[in-house]
């Protein structure tokens, strides 16, 4: 194989890789690469670098400190992914053909634990540098890292991930969004359901899992699986740093100012009881008021309704019109001096109305009132900044946003989570304890006793990234415009009536077909590969108040397509014509 076919800028000449070329340098992001490949690959690139030896034993040198990367994470050469650039100093070795790839040099490519690269201007400085000493190894590397993705058949990321609030906010600095390259991310959207190509139309209940998350679970379970915190050895220090590596990544997401104001609980419903159980009991008492609206989810009705049955305050519920949207006026009207909390979803999981969220905390606040947000609907749809919304709390659960199951964030304002009291004792969340007195450490650790979901967290860590990476902002254009084109589908079936019409919604289409029970719809759709929840969608309320006790819920994700709403429409267009 010749470096002169390299599909890449000679950067021997001067040039220097442009963006998409850095890009291409991620691909060690996001696969577990055959090694055989590659140190085939690296071996008969390399060789032609001039001066280097043919035969080079790595070596680690005794002075050089320990290299971390963005996230503190030690980089030592023993681990599998550790590949290197040469460096001045080091010339570049011949790669051993072993399932540990040992490094040649100190400069991390591929990220341990997919814990995240540098930033783009830090790499192109790299390759400058190498580019003086060894050019075509240079570009040797960038070839490898991109065969070994191809060859296994994950394609390198769309974009580095963006950090920063005006990067995110840019959707220019995305490429154009493509649905099937997103799709070939998800090896269950390969499955065949009653022999035909799953259509999975049920992301409201819960989202698929890209290869990158699966594969940072796995190989959090082969390299770092330790306990966090404790120990004063190699897998504790990776496990620890991969864990409040992933709490990192969830403040940015979610535009948190710091990581200490994050919280990882099971899910949704843990961090509404949290705060129900914690802050609830130390300041709502007797007579005292909490806000909700119809369109809650169970797990924001139910909490409240037991605190408020142990404290004897009130629970109030502001009314939505014939669309399934709050009445402002009305949720105004509730709101005075006995308010102590206000709790509302910012997506609806049975209608996707999305909710005024910022007015609504707004107006909360001008009463006194403290205020949780629910984002378990909205995070995977659409730009979460809580310092935007100002809230209070904010909630959501990494199997909504294509990270695992039984993980979840609660995001509080430091002083109010530094105010409430810890609502589970024992490890983790201990500084110091005597038969007399127990000293808790400070949030978040104080609200994470035991032994917390160490390895999902760290794949939550992986989905934000993958979200990150193609832009929020391309999710919910694609998803806005699918959606539309979805209504009107649907709505051109005489005997199907939508349920919930709000102007502003996103991802849901609830629905019922004159004729049949929702079951059986579910069922039809079913037979046909395409998957949608029918029932009540623990939205009982909600669902009421249109005079239903259940609907057909398809749900969008931005790896759904335009076919597999025309399949849903075909299919439902024929069960209304054998009526």
């Amino acid at each position: 194989m010749s470096t002169s076919n390299l599909p890449f800028p000679d950067i021997s000449t001067g040039g220097i890789p442009a963006h998409e070329d850095v890009v291409a340098l991620a691909g060690g992001r996001n696969f577990v690469p055959d090694t055989a490949l590659i140190a085939r690959l690296a071996n008969e690139l390399f060789s032609a670098v001039p001066g280097s030896p043919s035969a080079h034993t790595p070596s680690q040198s005794a002075t050089t400190p320990p290299r971390t990367n963005d996230l503190n994470l030690p980089l030592t050469g023993h681990d599998p992914l550790d590949l290197h650039l040469a460096t001045r100093n080091n010339p570049v070795p011949e790669v051993a053909v072993s399932r540990n790839f040992v490094p040649g040099s100190d400069f991390l490519l591929a990220p341990n634990l997919g814990m995240g690269l540098p930033g783009e201007d830090v790499l192109r400085d790299l390759l400058k540098e190498n580019a003086k000493e060894h050019p075509r190894a240079t570009g040797a590397t960038l070839y490898f890292l991109e065969e070994a993705a191809r060859f296994n058949r994950k394609p390198a990321p769309a974009s580095l991930p963006q950090t920063s609030a005006t990067e995110q906010i840019a959707a220019s600095a995305h490429p154009p969004f493509d649905v099937l390259a997103v799709r070939r991310d998800f090896p269950i959207l390969k499955e065949l359901v009653n022999g035909r190509p799953l259509a999975w139309l049920d992301n409201a209940a819960t989202t698929q899992k890209p290869q990158s998350v699966i594969d940072s679970l796995s190989y959090f379970y082969q390299h770092a699986n330790s306990n966090i915190h404790r120990a004063a050895h190699e897998l504790a220090a990776r496990a620890t740093n991969a864990y409040e590596g992933a709490r990192d990544k969830v403040a940015n997401f979610i535009n948190a100012s710091s990581s200490s104001e994050i919280v990882f609980v099971r899910g949704t419903t843990e961090a509404i009881n949290l705060v129900a159980q914690s802050w609830g009991r130390k300041n709502i008492v007797k007579d005292d008021e909490i806000v909700i609206t119809w369109l809650e989810h169970h797990a924001n009705i139910v909490p409240w309704q037991m605190l408020c049955a142990e404290t004897g305050a009130k629970l109030r519920v502001a009314p939505v019109d014939d669309n399934g949207q709050v009445l402002l006026d009305e949720y105004e009207k509730l709101l005075n001096s006995r308010t102590k909390l206000v709790s509302f979803t910012q997506v609806s999981n049975a209608l996707g109305t999305v909710t005024p969220a910022k007015q609504m905390v707004e107006m909360a606040h001008r009463y006194g009132a403290r205020v949780l947000v629910d984002g378990a609907q909205s995070v995977s749809h659409m730009r979460a900044d809580v310092q935007y919304l100002d809230c209070d709390w904010f909630v959501f659960s990494g199997h909504k946003v294509f990270g695992p199951t039984g993980i979840g964030v609660l995001y509080g304002k430091r002083e109010i989570l530094e105010a409430m009291p810890p609502w589970q004792g024992g490890g983790n969340m201990i500084e110091d304890v005597t038969f007399e007195k127990t000293r808790y450490h400070d949030a978040p650790m104080r609200f994470e006793a035991g032994t917390g979901n160490i390895a999902d967290a760290v794949g939550l860590g992986a989905a934000i990234d993958y979200v990150q990476k193609i832009g929020i902002d391309n999710i919910n254009r694609y998803e806005h415009e699918l959606l539309v084109y979805a209504n009107k589908g649907l709505n051109s079936i005489p005997g199907l009536r939508l349920i919930g019409t709000a102007p502003e919604k996103t991802s849901v289409l609830s629905f019922v077909l004159e004729g049949y029970q929702t079951s059986e719809v579910g069922d039809a759709l079913n037979k046909e590969g395409i998957a949608v929840r029918s029932g009540h969608h623990c939205a009982q309320p909600i669902l009421r108040r249109f005079g239903l006790e259940a609907t057909v819920r398809p749900s969008l994700a931005f790896y759904n397509t335009y076919e597999e709403i025309d399949r849903l429409v075909r299919v439902v267009r024929q069960l209304d014509r054998n009526i």
